[in-house]
């Protein structure tokens, strides 16, 4: 069974969800000043989690240019392949069910951009049907 990596990008904050089955699990997220570092927090996450496929949510106009740009240098540093998943609403969504799960306000706030994650990553499942 392979494994999966969501990834909501932000540019001080990287949600992380991931997979090994076809259910998106919330991952944790990465705070980062610079890009490099965010790759390399990320590639020790690939490397625990013996992730072979990247899942990026993508949203739009100038943040998925640069999104885009991540994650063509994700793909290139890791060697794995990088799958880009329309992201719109996905906070919103991702939210709205933390709320209905009764999570408090604080974890919340904390985890918002692996809820992201968790939800891009999960449409993305969604739509394949299967890893």
């Amino acid at each position: 069974m392979s494994k999966v990596l969501g990834i909501d990008y932000g540019k001080k904050k990287i949600g992380l969800a991931y997979a090994t089955t076809t259910l998106a699990e919330v991952y944790g997220v990465i705070r980062y000043k610079k890009v490099d570092e965010a790759i390399k927090k990320i590639k020790r996450v690939i490397e625990k989690e013996k992730v072979d496929k990247i899942v990026i949510g993508i949203s739009e106009g100038k943040m998925a240019k640069e999104t885009k740009r991540f994650g063509r240098k994700l793909e290139k540093e890791t060697h794995l392949p990088v799958v880009f998943q329309d992201e719109t609403l996905s906070t919103k969504e991702a939210q709205a069910l933390s709320i209905e799960a009764g999570i408090r306000r604080k974890k919340r706030k904390q985890l918002e951009d692996a809820y992201a994650a968790a939800v891009i990553l999960q449409d993305y499942l969604d739509l394949r049907g299967k890893l």
